[in-house]
């Protein structure tokens, strides 16, 4: 990942039109669209034009960033590149909102006016945590119901506030990037090996103590952990 004064470098470059530089954050950000896009699969459009959208989205971002909006480029990117996506599917009429996501943003909408009513702002860490959700999921509930262009339009019946204006996240775009990205592979895994994983990355287990919940040595252990590490590592590369 760049650094974050060689993506505002990268930035001003590109907005004062060099090609080149805009070339380099796209591919740089690629990992970032293709995370993104694999949300979309299964929606009658072919992965290589949702990675299209995405870059498109990308640009997007690229031309309306603004140091102002006191977020990282890549925080700021997420939603423009996933409205870039679903813009297109629902144009398309082959995407349709769930309940459980109109639910969910519905409920994120209303403790967000309960908060702000109390002179409270909450960031995204704390509604994901008030929901027991992950922090990106809150972005794309609130993403959703409307299809915005980004998080930093206005607001239909409030012209002076945007989502961004109430959603300010303290996280840093490299944790947004590898949380989305991991959690995506680690899913993706079979089940043991997943288990593998969590058991070790996350619980805090040894080789040997995996090895003898699930019944195996712990030379099987370690090569298991070993094969995954590779992948996650070809997948985020």
């Amino acid at each position: 990942m760049l650094d974050y004064q060689t993506t505002i470098d990268l930035l001003n470059q590109a907005k004062a039109g060099d090609e080149s530089a805009k070339s380099t954050l796209i591919s740089e950000n690629m990992p970032l669209i293709k995370s993104i896009a694999r949300r979309y699969r299964n929606k009658q459009v072919e992965y290589d034009d949702l990675l299209q959208l995405g870059a498109l989205g990308l640009v997007k971002a690229i031309n309306n960033f603004d140091l102002t909006f006191n977020v990282k480029f890549s925080t700021y990117a997420v939603p423009m590149i996933a409205g870039e996506i679903k813009r297109f599917i629902r144009d398309d009429g082959s995407i349709k909102v769930s309940r459980a996501m109109k639910s969910l943003c519905s409920k994120i909408q209303t403790y967000i006016n309960d908060c702000c009513a109390n002179d409270f702002n909450p960031t995204v860490k704390q509604i994901a945590i008030h929901f027991g959700i992950e922090e990106q999921e809150v972005v794309f509930a609130m993403d959703s119901n409307k299809y915005p262009v980004s998080i930093f339009e206005k607001y239909e019946d409030d012209n002076s506030q945007c989502v961004m204006d109430k959603l300010a996240s303290s996280e840093t775009s490299e944790d947004m990037i590898n949380k989305i990205l991991l959690k995506d592979c680690i899913d993706s895994l079979p089940d043991r090996e997943k288990k593998v994983i969590i058991l070790r990355y996350y619980r805090d287990k040894t080789q040997s103590e995996i090895a003898q919940m699930l019944g195996v040595s712990q030379v099987q252990i370690s090569r298991i952990e070993s094969k995954v590490i590779n992948q996650l590592k070809q997948a985020l590369a």
